[in-house]
């Protein structure tokens, strides 16, 4: 006996994917705005050839969320990216890579430090470099990634620009104390990308960062704004490289009232979250398929609108 898809699961799914691509349209524009008219004509709009293995997708997360955080995420989004994906921790874990995960254990610290964290961006950003990867993704062990809004979003920047793109949780730049020689300091301010929400970076940027990012040097930089590792990367981008951030609202972290997201909307974000927010569960506002008491994060909800046929979902 056949399985047979049901019609409104399969029209659901035909209207997430238009979705997705306008909304990258969308984005491709407000990108486009924002360069000069001397940029804008250099640029010849050409089909991309972007896959989504071309993307790797970095998770950072440490032992200590491997059966709760990380559990959650194999069994959702990273099975259907899992030769691109990249975890990120600080201890071995044999479940995990017996089962053929790309597990990449740092040695850095298991706490949440600026130098642990600042560590293990150094170690994503160094890994990236040596892959064949076009574009580099970051996100934390409590982000849901939808591969398909993720590749419609990359796809429609030009090939080989400098794109450094995701959600800044301020409303205003960060201002920082840059540490000069003779102990001096120098107030900077930058845009930057909340690792909480994800963040993706081209490969030509990348290549662009090494001075400031390569081996030992992203802790040595993250030490001269003695800020976090988002912050890090926002500085060598936006400081260092004179690139400006491309601010998108398709991602999202656990620091800004997800509820309020529209349930419409859901399936053309590119990255969503949960966690506490004032003390409460904070996650997207979805009925059905899961209760909350089996799926407070809302990620097994999500999986199984964009992918009815997995065989786990009701």
């Amino acid at each position: 006996m056949k399985c047979k898809v049901p019609a409104h699961r399969t029209a659901i799914s035909l209207i997430n994917l238009t979705l997705v691509g306008l909304k990258a349209e969308i984005e491709r524009k407000r990108y486009r705005s924002w360069m000069s008219f001397e940029q804008r004509d250099r640029i010849v709009v050409t089909p991309s050839p972007l896959k989504l293995t071309d993307i790797f997708l970095a998770v950072k997360t440490t032992r200590r969320f491997h059966n709760t955080r990380l559990y959650l995420l194999l069994e959702t989004w990273i099975s259907k990216t899992k030769e691109h994906t990249f975890i990120f921790t600080d201890s071995e874990d044999e479940d995990v890579s017996s089962r053929g995960y790309n597990l990449i254990v740092t040695g850095c610290p298991s706490d949440h430090s600026h130098q642990a964290l600042s560590c293990k961006m150094a170690a994503e950003y160094d890994h990236f470099i040596a892959s064949d990867k076009k574009w580099l993704c970051h996100v934390d062990d409590d982000n849901y990634v939808n591969p398909g809004a993720l590749l419609s979003l990359l796809s429609s920047f030009p090939r080989d620009s400098d794109v450094y793109v995701g959600k800044p949780s301020l409303d205003h730049p960060i201002k920082a104390n840059e540490l000069l020689e003779g102990n001096k300091t120098k107030e900077v301010q930058f845009w930057f990308a909340t690792g909480g929400a994800g963040f993706c970076i081209s490969r030509r940027l990348a290549d662009k960062m090494a001075p400031w990012a390569s081996g030992p040097r992203f802790e040595q930089t993250s030490a001269v704004i003695r800020l976090p590792d988002d912050c890090t990367v926002g500085f060598i981008v936006e400081r260092r490289l004179g690139v400006s951030m491309v601010h998108s609202s398709m991602f999202h972290s656990h620091l800004e009232n997800l509820l309020l997201l529209p349930p419409r909307n859901i399936p053309l974000q590119v990255t969503l979250s949960y966690g506490l927010f004032e003390n409460k569960m904070n996650s997207v506002a979805l009925k059905g398929i899961f209760s909350k008491e089996d799926d407070p994060s809302r990620f097994k909800t999500v999986h199984c609108i964009l992918y009815p046929l997995t065989s786990w979902c009701p």
